[in-house]
């Protein structure tokens, strides 16, 4: 199964996959982890972009062959980045589930862009200024997909989560 990760930065993406990636062993593709790679080996940030999030789908798709729960975690501002995922998902017959993680919270989200630690080599995270450029031209979903508000508890919305992989992984089997 492919759980699809999107949403503004700073708006709780990693936190979440990464807690799930520990917890199952699901394979975690981070576009941003990509393109920190291609900037170390000499790539501008204007390269990398849909450059990573092929490499991303490639990636992805290996392990979605393999059988393995794959989390892909990136902004997927737009409706071509997003019918990527879902494209991928379909040709290799895997279960597609999609969760847009927000923060309602504008003063919260600024705060978490502002002071979040990096640990990602090569990359930078934006800038509260490139965050909002980033909200101008994010293009509503209107898919199918949890949202979830991580000006919630964390805890809250990992288990809401939880809830929503084990029911595809369910359906997967049943």
């Amino acid at each position: 199964m492919l759980v699809e990760f999107g949403g503004l930065p700073g708006t709780g993406k990693s936190t979440l996959a990464g807690r799930l990636a520990v917890e199952t062993g699901a394979v975690w593709v981070r576009v941003d982890e990509i393109e920190g790679a291609m900037r170390r080996n000499g790539l501008t940030p204007e390269q990398t972009g849909v450059a990573a999030y092929s490499v991303a789908h490639d990636v992805a798709a290996n392990h979605l062959r393999r059988g393995l729960l794959v989390l892909a975690d990136a902004v997927n501002p737009v409706a071509e980045a997003r019918a990527g995922w879902r494209d991928l998902a379909a040709s290799l017959g895997s279960r597609h589930l999609v969760v847009e993680t927000v923060c309602a919270d504008i003063d919260e989200h600024r705060r978490r862009v502002e002071t979040r630690d990096n640990d990602l080599p090569g990359w930078v995270h934006p800038t509260w200024a490139q965050v909002q450029r980033t909200m101008a031209s994010y293009q509503p979903r209107t898919d199918d997909r949890l949202v979830l508000d991580t000006t919630d508890p964390l805890e809250d919305s990992y288990q809401r989560l939880m809830a929503a992989v084990h029911l595809s992984v369910t359906q997967v089997r049943g």
